[in-house]
C-alpha cells in the first residue's frame, strides 16, 4: 500500500502556470467550421500561450506568421514606418489566443529552420535596427501603432535556442558565434526595457541547460564592465522522460541565477514533453506523447514543476500539426488523453493556493489546491520504466471542515474521466488501484 497525504489547511503558495503552452487554437474558417478545437482549448483555461513554431502552421497564417522577419519583410524598410511591416495574419492569430482567454508570450526571432539555406535564422545586419523593429511589434500589440492593439503581452521572449546544434554541424536557430547573440541579446533587451519597463524582457530559450559555455558565457556577457542587461526571465527547454530530470535542471539553473546575483529572474521552462530519444526511439516517443504514457508524463511534469524553483512551464505543442501536440487529434481536432491533465491542472490553478502534499513512493506524483473554488488534488501514477505494475494508494485527505464530499475522476488508458466510487474507509481514507500511466482527480463538490 502506498499512501498520499493532504493538508489543505496547510498551504504553501501559489499554483504556479505550469499548464501554459506553445501555440493557441485553430478558431475554423469559413469552409471548414466543423473543424476547430477553439471551445475545446478555451474550455481547458491555458493561461499563456507561446507564439514560437507558429509560422509552421498554415492555418495560422504560416510564414507570414509572428516571426520578426515576416512582420518586418523587407530589412532595408524604415522601421519607423508602419508601411515597413505586414502584421495581418499575426494580428489574425494572437486574436484568436486572447479570444480563448490566453494571455501571448510573444517570442522575437524566427521559427526553427531545418533547411541548408537560412532565412529567418541569420544574424541580423544592425542589431540596433533589429531592436527597433521589435519595439514596434511590442508598440502594435500593446499600445495599438499602426492601427494596433492594446493586448496585455508582458513577455517578450529575444530568440530561440541560440546554442542549438546538429550533430553534423548545422545550426537551426542562430547562424553566428555565441559573442554575437550575446550582443544581439543585450542591445535589444537594454533598447526594450528602455521603451517599455513595465514589461518582462528575457530569453534566450536555451536548448541544453547544462551546456556551460552557453549558460555561463551568455550570463558574464549581461553583467559585464559593471553593467547588469535586462534578464527579467530566463527561458530554457527540457525533452525527458523522467520528471525527476525537469526537478534537478530547474534547480541547477535556479542556483546558476543566483549566483550570478540573477535573483529576481524568473525561471520559465517554456519548452518542454514526453522523450524517450531523437533518433531509433523517436516513433515509439511519438505513440507516448498522443495516447496515455504522454498525458501521465504531462501530468506528473507540471506536479514536479510545481515542486521546484520553475515560476511557469510551457508545454510543447499546442500547435495540432506537430507530432508532439498530445493535446488534439490532428484530423479530428478533437482531445486526446494528454488534453486533460491540462483541464485538471487548470481546476487547481484556479483555486489558487498550494496545499500541502507528499506521497510515499517517487513514482506517485500528488500536488492539491485550496481556495475559493474548492479544494482538489492530482495524483499520478507515471514511472519511467514501461514494466511497472498496479498500485493500492490510500489517499489521506485533511484539513477542511471534514464534511466534504469527494468526486473521484480517472484518466487512464480505458477511461477518459470516468467518476469513481470513493466512500471513505475506517481510517477515513479514500483507496483505489491505479495502473501505471493514470492519472486520479479529486475534488469537493464545490471544485
Amino acid at each position: 500500500m502506498e499512501f498520499v497525504n493532504v493538508n489543505f489547511d496547510h498551504t504553501i503558495g501559489r499554483i504556479k502556470p505550469m499548464h501554459a503552452v506553445n501555440n493557441g487554437p485553430l478558431a475554423g474558417s469559413d469552409v471548414e467550421q466543423v473543424r476547430s478545437n477553439f471551445d475545446d482549448y478555451k474550455a481547458a483555461g491555458i493561461p499563456y500561450a507561446r507564439n514560437h513554431d507558429a509560422s509552421f502552421c498554415s492555418s495560422y497564417g504560416g510564414e507570414h506568421t509572428v516571426d520578426v522577419h515576416a512582420v518586418f519583410p523587407d530589412f532595408s524598410k524604415n522601421p519607423y514606418d508602419p508601411r515597413s511591416y505586414d502584421f495581418a495574419l499575426t494580428d489574425d492569430y494572437l486574436a484568436t489566443i486572447v479570444n480563448a482567454g490566453t494571455k501571448v508570450f510573444y517570442r522575437l526571432g524566427s521559427k526553427i529552420e531545418h533547411w541548408r539555406k537560412k532565412y529567418g535564422t541569420i544574424v541580423p545586419a544592425d542589431f540596433r535596427k533589429w531592436a527597433v523593429v521589435c519595439e514596434h511589434i511590442v508598440r502594435h500589440y500593446t499600445l495599438g501603432w499602426a492601427d494596433g492593439f492594446h493586448y496585455d503581452v508582458e513577455y517578450w521572449e529575444i530568440w530561440n535556442e541560440p546554442d542549438g546544434v546538429k550533430t553534423n554541424g548545422d545550426q537551426p536557430n542562430w547562424s553566428g558565434t555565441p559573442e554575437q547573440f550575446y550582443e544581439l541579446y543585450i542591445t535589444a533587451a537594454t533598447h526594450l526595457k528602455k521603451c517599455f519597463p513595465a514589461l518582462k524582457i528575457g530569453g534566450p530559450a536555451l536548448s541544453w541547460v547544462k551546456n556551460e559555455k552557453w549558460l555561463s558565457g551568455f550570463l558574464k556577457a549581461l553583467t559585464e564592465n559593471g553593467e547588469r542587461a535586462p534578464l527579467d526571465f530566463f527561458s530554457w527547454h527540457a525533452y525527458p522522460n523522467d520528471p525527476e530530470s525537469i526537478r534537478i535542471d530547474a534547480e541547477y539553473v535556479r542556483k546558476i541565477l543566483d549566483e550570478a546575483g540573477f535573483v529576481k529572474t524568473e525561471s520559465i521552462l517554456n519548452e518542454w514533453n514526453y522523450m524517450e530519444g531523437w533518433t531509433d526511439r523517436f516513433v515509439s516517443t511519438i505513440l507516448g506523447i498522443i495516447g496515455m504514457r504522454g498525458a501521465a508524463f504531462t501530468a506528473a511534469a507540471m506536479t514536479t514543476g510545481q515542486k521546484t524553483p520553475i515560476d511557469m512551464m510551457m508545454y510543447y505543442d499546442a500547435r495540432v500539426n506537430t507530432v508532439f501536440n498530445g493535446m488534439f487529434d490532428l484530423y479530428t481536432m478533437k482531445p486526446l488523453k494528454g488534453y486533460y491533465p491540462f483541464v485538471m491542472f487548470s481546476a487547481l490553478y484556479k483555486a489558487g493556493n498550494e496545499a500541502e502534499s507528499t506521497s510515499s513512493h517517487a513514482h506517485i506524483h500528488v500536488v492539491a489546491a485550496t481556495g475559493e473554488t474548492g479544494k482538489a488534488a492530482m495524483i499520478t501514477y507515471y514511472s519511467p520504466e514501461k514494466d511497472a505494475g498496479p498500485k493500492e494508494v490510500a489517499v489521506r485527505l485533511a484539513g477542511g471542515s471534514g464534511k466534504e464530499r469527494w468526486q473521484a475522476k480517472i484518466l487512464d488508458k480505458d477511461r477518459t474521466m470516468e467518476t469513481l466510487p470513493c466512500p471513505p474507509c475506517r481510517d477515513g481514507s479514500l483507496r483505489f488501484e491505479l495502473e501505471p500511466d493514470s492519472v486520479l482527480f479529486l475534488s469537493d463538490a464545490e471544485a
